[in-house]
């Protein structure tokens, strides 16, 4: 399965920037970086409006750690059983060169050879992966005769807050046409056509993260970054067998809110200006790793950071039921979904939709269109009721 590192810490860059380093730093406390892997990131653009998740990512704090010593841990991870079958499944779709692969992408992207080229990336060393990679994904977009189509374990990179994360997609197809996709495979099925949709949005999130290193690594590499495809392949078993189907996947969207999130946690001096300057989410890690902050000094230490909690966040982020209990003792459990919310130009709670709806709250400056199309529809409703 793909596996993700972040360089450990690098130092702090001069000047006005390294006061928001040092700043970040602080907030971390005495540990390292916190690593971000593809998954990590693609949870970033599921919440882009949540300043706790922002500055916490930013300065590279582990929130599951945070949660486990706060009393609030998440359920989070694959089972042994999961993780087996996607190994299982990834192995099946990967055999003899890729070669159901292939069959797939002839299928889907309309691959025009009955053969092509196979590198495996892995096979060049651990320390060699990102370069090699980087030659190949090179000589691919120049046009070489000698260009592979299907690079499996490919190394590529992403800049998040700073720090250099290193991701590995489970394949980069080349077509001849001189077009990049991204091939993610994933274990949950497609039954009758249809799959859950959270789980192909989780999906999207996470191929768009590939999409964009795979972009920035031809940008300089001086290439057009649009040779890679916003249509990715997701592969999946198909019902109840093992037999992997694919389908193109457009992350159009999921992109444009990763790098607007990615840009937000490049300049997080807005947010850190909103914290008091003695405000660190350090855990205080005994010899032996263990946390010894008290819980409440660390509680009201992130209740200074606002937090943006919505359902969703149960299968996303590992800070959900701290945030949905202090949701709770604020009295916001009408809350509505994050989808609606942003559809409703940010009203957050039932409450305050029915509210504009009924002309009892004023609405805030940028929510005057919206008020007015709730007013409306609260008149429709009430007219179809007489």
């Amino acid at each position: 399965m793909p596996s993700e590192r972040l360089e450990a810490g690098r130092p702090a860059p001069r000047g006005e920037a390294m006061s928001t380093q040092h700043r970040l730093d602080a907030l971390r406390g005495t540990t390292p970086p916190r690593p971000h892997d593809a998954r990590a990131i693609a949870a970033l653009a599921a919440n882009p409006g949540c300043s706790r998740r922002a500055l916490m990512d930013g300065a590279g704090v582990d929130k599951d750690a945070a949660a486990r010593h706060l009393g609030f841990p998440a359920p989070f991870g694959q089972s042994p059983f999961a993780i087996t079958r996607g190994n299982v499944f990834e192995a099946l779709v990967k055999a003899d060169g890729c070669a159901e692969l292939l069959r797939m992408l002839r299928e889907a992207l309309g691959l025009p050879v009955a053969e092509v080229a196979y590198h495996d990336v892995e096979n060049v060393g651990a320390h060699l992966r990102h370069a090699h990679t980087r030659a190949l994904i090179d000589r691919a977009a120049t046009g070489g005769q000698d260009a592979g189509t299907l690079y499996d374990h490919p190394l590529l990179t992403l800049e998040i807050a700073g720090h250099t994360a290193y991701l590995e997609p489970d394949v980069v197809a080349f077509q001849l046409g001189g077009r990049f996709h991204i091939v993610e495979i994933k274990s949950f099925a497609v039954i009758d056509g249809q799959a859950d949709p959270a789980a192909v949005a989780a999906a999207a999130r996470q191929a768009a993260v590939y999409v964009l290193a795979l972009r920035t690594l031809l940008e300089e590499l001086g290439h057009d970054p649009l040779q890679v495809s916003h249509d990715v392949v997701l592969v999946c078993p198909e019902n109840f067998a093992n037999r992997p189907v694919a389908t193109l996947v457009d992350v159009r969207r999921q992109l444009a809110v990763l790098r607007r999130q990615l840009t937000r946690m490049t300049s997080l001096d807005r947010l850190l200006a909103a914290l008091p300057e003695d405000v660190t989410f350090d855990l205080r890690p005994d010899e032996d790793g263990r946390p010894t902050r008290p819980v409440a000094e660390l509680a009201d230490a992130l209740r200074g950071a606002t937090a943006r909690y919505a359902p969703d966040c149960l299968s996303t982020c590992d800070l959900c039921f701290f945030c949905r209990d202090e949701a709770r003792q604020e009295g916001a459990c009408d809350l509505l979904g994050r989808q609606v919310r942003d559809e409703l130009g940010g009203v957050a709670s039932v409450a305050e939709a029915l509210g504009l709806a009924d002309g009892t709250r004023d609405p805030a400056v940028g929510q005057e269109e919206i008020a007015r199309l709730l007013r409306n529809a609260e008149r429709l409703r009430r007219e179809c009721l007489t």
